[in-house]
This record gives C-alpha cells, sequence and structure tokens, in this order.
C-alpha cells in the first residue's frame, strides 16, 4: 500500500502551490479573465500575480493574451484543456488523499 506522505509527493507541486491553486480555481469557473480580476481576486501583487502566471504559462496550464481595450493594455489569461485537465486530476488526487487518510484513521 503506498504512504500518504508518498501520495502527498505525487501531487503537481506547479498546481498545488496555493496562488497557483488560487488562479487556476478561479480561471475554471470562467472563459478568461483580466489581470486585474485576478490580482483582486488571489490578493496578489502585481509581481508575485505575474511570476505564477509565467510558471503557470511554462507549463501550458494557461494562455496569456495582451491586447489594448480602447487605448489601455490588457491582459487575458484562460486556462488551457491541458490545464483544465491537470487541475481536475490535482482535485481527484486530493480526494483520493481524503478518502486514504480516512482509511487509515479508522484502522486505529
Amino acid at each position: 500500500m503506498v504512504s500518504l506522505p508518498d501520495r502527498i509527493s505525487e501531487l503537481d507541486r506547479v498546481i498545488h502551490e496555493p496562488a497557483r491553486l488560487t488562479i487556476l480555481t478561479v480561471l475554471s469557473a470562467c472563459d478568461e479573465a483580466d489581470f486585474a480580476f485576478l490580482q483582486r481576486i488571489t490578493g496578489l501583487t502585481n509581481g508575485n500575480l505575474s511570476t505564477h502566471l509565467s510558471k503557470l504559462e511554462e507549463a501550458e496550464f494557461v494562455s496569456i493574451t495582451k491586447q489594448f481595450s480602447g487605448k489601455k493594455p490588457q491582459t487575458l489569461v484562460a486556462l488551457t484543456g491541458t490545464g483544465r485537465k491537470q487541475l481536475d486530476e490535482h482535485w481527484r488526487q486530493l480526494k483520493e488523499l481524503r478518502k486514504h487518510a480516512a482509511s487509515i484513521s479508522h484502522e486505529r
């Protein structure tokens, strides 16, 4: 039987980091979000949000589009198909971890 620490170590660290998990969870509920909206929802600074988005884009979990809305620059972020699949898998793994932990506690 695989131990609980081993199961936890199998989690995708790109997704599991709290700020990135928050970003992906927000994006899973909409088609796309602009940078300012993500910043308000997550409470992250410009620099932190940019850094996390870069990591998510590098992993191909999000796509980032820069455009102009009138004369103002706008950054739009969307969850990719890969990102949605990996996020769904992450939540599945967390549910399995919870079930595994519950079964261990009932063995005591």
